[in-house]
């Protein structure tokens, strides 16, 4: 099996370069409006951004903001498949302009956006990111009226464009069953809150184009990917930043698009790609290892577990993961600027498997 993927880097908003129902999953994070950090990047796509600011005005500011995004939205809609999910990892912000203090919901404008242009919006996930300290807290602190919420969750949107998708073909339906997740990842995968997966720091090098970056951890992508695409597919991030969608489309067997507008952070994912490979075959056999303690414990605790996969030859809880199988990554070559082919091995991991 192989995978291609490229990074394009451009100033334009929209993503010409792919073709239209061509996509099958598109996951990323964006500037978040009316965060501060942004302000400069949103103020050079609309001078009407920075109008808004320096006066002080916060609604229109933030709208401002978001019709630089819309079209970015009304592109995914264009290029991914009937039956395509987007996700968006997406926080709100809270800001003082001009002496008011208030909350400013990127999800809910977002949404409205997306609705617009005619995804059907699924349930979606709370990302409770933990990465403040329990007793950080915004206002005068004991007088009652006088604080505010702690704002530590952000947002993933999930939508899809038309219909439920299908897989007819008797090689798609077979794909579907070696693209499974375990069981007990299942439960945790799916559920509306995720309190497992902390934050990650964004900062980069102060000589950079950014100070930071929208970086978002590799298990949200990876989530994301295992969850509402099969193995083979291509994955789009619109705002590839530091490459995490990419990467993460790597380990799991997906071929990728991403578009950043930032040049300088070329230099960031070609590092990160040196120790793809290791990462990710690392993160696989993790995956494997979880799976194996967690069958022990259920047999040790509760006796017998009627299926086996016919792989591995480990139990698993249900007919469905009876063909899961991990690809370890073999190979990755660079075949044209910014273009990489990653090679996997096809055969299950020796050392977790018991038919051996």
């Amino acid at each position: 099996m192989q995978t291609s993927h490229r990074i394009l880097f451009s100033d334009a908003r929209t993503i010409e370069a792919v073709s239209s129902n061509s996509v099958d999953l598109m996951v990323t994070s964006p500037p978040y409006p009316m965060i501060e950090m942004w302000d400069s990047l949103f103020s050079g796509q609309s001078p009407a951004v920075q109008a808004a600011l320096k006066k002080g005005d916060g609604g229109e500011a933030f709208e401002r903001m978001h019709q630089v995004l819309d079209p970015v939205w009304a592109e995914v809609y264009r290029v991914l498949k009937t039956g395509g999910f987007a996700c968006i990892n997406i926080g709100d912000a809270v800001r003082t302009l001009a002496g008011h203090f208030a909350l400013y919901p990127n999800h809910v404008r977002i949404l409205q956006e997306l609705l617009s242009q005619g995804f059907t919006a699924l349930p979606d996930i709370l990302w409770r990111k933990q990465t403040n300290a329990p007793n950080k807290f915004m206002g005068s602190g004991m007088y009652p009226a006088g604080a505010y919420v702690t704002l530590e969750h952000e947002y993933i949107l999930i939508v899809r464009k038309g219909s439920k998708r299908e897989f007819k073909s008797a090689n798609e339906q077979k794909n579907r069953r070696q693209s499974a997740i375990f069981w007990e990842e299942r439960n945790l995968f799916y559920s509306d809150i995720w309190f497992d997966i902390k934050g990650v720091g964004q900062s980069l090098h102060k000589s950079q184009a950014r100070l930071r970056s929208a970086a978002y951890p590799f298990e949200v992508a990876y989530r994301l990917i295992s969850m509402y695409s099969v193995k083979g597919d291509t994955v789009l991030d619109p705002f590839a930043g530091t490459g995490t969608t990419m990467l993460a489309a790597m380990a799991s067997g997906r071929n990728s698009i991403g578009y950043e507008i930032d040049g300088f952070l070329r230099k960031t994912i070609r590092e990160q790609l040196k120790n793809v490979i290791s990462f990710s075959n690392g993160y696989i056999n993790n995956r494997l290892l979880k799976h194996v303690e967690f069958v022990t414990r259920r047999l040790k605790e509760l006796g017998a577990i009627k299926y086996r996969n016919k792989l591995y030859g480990f139990p698993v809880m249900t007919a469905q993961e009876q063909e899961l199988l991990l690809n370890e990554l073999d190979g990755l070559e660079e075949i044209g600027k910014d273009t990489f082919r990653v090679s996997y091995r096809d055969a299950p991991q020796g050392a977790f498997c018991l038919n051996r």
